[in-house]
């Protein structure tokens, strides 16, 4: 196992969060020795890296693609700085002469991308970057962390979305997520997958996901009691939401009554359930709210809530108009990673093949078709090589990169991944949009001309 010497140079207050001028250094040590081989072997050819996953999680019958944009732009950008080269000088593995290259290092290659918010399955190229194998080496550990992470978040988040049926959902997450990088990265998710705002500034503002929020227990008990706290709060702020069970749910929103009928003008614009049975709460609560004339007070509901709490809430009719949820969308507990790879697949124009048992992948540049039927809906999926001709179906994989520069009329915004995503959900077959694995597993084909060479070996 290769070994360094060296640290980072101290700070006196270390940063936090990674800062994207740092990020040529957010890899593995060994792409940077390997690096250094390919360096001295003088290797500059050409070559293909395929990103792709080999299963689905016990509990997906899809994932949201999403990172790959944000891996794309990071790439044009990346660059070693004297103080990196300083740091990487100082752990003993590394000679002047390659420092000195690596100073110049740039990327030059073309990524192809999948477009973020489409579904994706098992062993699809999601992501291919094309570039000597100097720079396509170096963005392995970038490009899985990035991709990783969103497209876990965004693949939950969806599940919610379809879940709540229409009903808006709201990211309650930011404090039990994995780190404050993940906390800014997972609202880009939440964007895509059609999430309805969230309660993290930062996250919200960065990605232009709308803020939502209400009151936490302790505004409520730092007052003399409920109603003091509820006026105080409403009139500050017009129509916003008033959480009724710190001490009893019926008793809270009754308060909740007594205080618009006292005030006519004050208005609130909905009540927040999170404890109990929360379905008999609701029901109770909109019994309340309707017989006293304010059916325009909607209600929220939280508390620890996934999709399979959601569906059941909504099969079963419980009048609440929108959730609010945290922890399950901020780790995706039930599948926090998926079997994430980026392979070497061609090197100087000849296919490359992985053999190991249980882990051989797809050769060569690729692309992938998706078919569909009269109506519009997704058929099946063809994985072809990239110059293939004759693949009948819609190619997915999209240029973001071109020569070291992104592609401008590639790069989808944000808001653009978020309506593929809706798009996209009525468009898949209606097994796939059910919670609970099961038959009718997605067709995905390959290719005559990519089965032939994978057989080849």
């Amino acid at each position: 196992m290769t070994q360094a010497s060296g640290t980072l140079s101290p700070h006196a207050i270390p940063p936090y969060a990674v800062q994207d001028d740092d990020l040529a250094l957010l890899t593995d040590l060994y792409q940077l020795t390997m690096l250094q081989a390919y360096w001295g072997e003088g290797m500059r050819e050409r070559a293909t890296f395929s990103l792709f996953f080999r299963r689905l999680p016990e509990t997906r019958r899809f994932m949201l693609a999403c990172g790959q944009q944000h891996a794309a732009e990071l790439a044009t950008r990346l660059r070693f700085r004297a103080a990196h080269l300083a740091d990487l000088a100082e752990t003993g593995l590394f000679e002047d002469a390659f420092l000195e290259w690596l100073g110049d290092w740039r990327f030059t290659g073309d990524i192809w991308t999948l477009p973020e918010g489409s579904p994706v399955f098992e062993n699809e190229p999601f992501m291919e970057v094309d570039a000597p194998i100097v720079e396509a080496q170096l963005l392995e550990s970038l490009v899985m962390n990035l991709v990783q992470l969103e497209t876990v978040i965004a693949s939950k988040a969806v599940r919610v979305v379809l879940a709540a049926d229409g009903r808006p959902v709201m990211d309650f997450g930011l404090r039990r997520m994995h780190g404050v990088d993940a906390a800014v990265r997972g609202v880009r998710a939440y964007r895509t997958a059609g999430l309805a705002g969230t309660s993290n500034v930062l996250g919200g503002l960065r990605h232009d996901l709308p803020l939502s929020g209400t009151m936490a227990h302790s505004y409520v008990l730092a007052h003399d009691d409920e109603e003091a706290a509820f006026r105080a709060f409403a009139r500050r702020y017009p129509g916003t939401t008033l959480l009724v069970d710190t001490h009893d749910t019926p008793a809270g929103v009754r308060k909740v009554i007594a205080l618009m009928d006292a005030e006519p003008g004050l208005r609130v614009g909905a009540v927040r359930l999170d404890s109990g049975d929360l379905g008999g709460l609701a029901r109770e609560a909109r019994a309340l709210l309707d017989a006293a004339g304010h059916p325009e007070v909607k209600i929220v509901a939280s508390s620890g809530l996934d999709e399979w709490q959601i569906a059941a809430l909504v099969e079963a009719g419980a009048p609440i108009d929108g959730f609010g949820v945290g922890t399950e969308i901020g780790v995706s507990s039930d599948a926090p990673v998926i079997d994430l790879s980026y392979k070497l697949v061609e090197y100087a124009g000849t296919p490359r093949l992985k053999h190991s048992p249980g882990k051989v992948n797809l050769p060569c540049r690729k692309q992938l078709y998706r078919r569909h039927d009269a109506e519009g809906r997704f058929v099946s999926d063809i994985i072809a090589l990239r110059d293939e001709p004759g693949i009948e179906g819609q190619a997915l994989l999209r240029p973001l990169v071109r020569g070291g520069r992104l592609a401008a009329e590639e790069m989808a915004l944000a808001s653009e991944a978020r309506e593929r995503v809706a798009d996209a959900l009525g468009r898949l077959p209606e097994a796939l949009r059910r919670l609970a694995p099961g038959p009718g597993d997605y067709p995905v084909t390959l290719s005559p001309a990519l089965q032939r060479l994978r057989e080849q070996g």
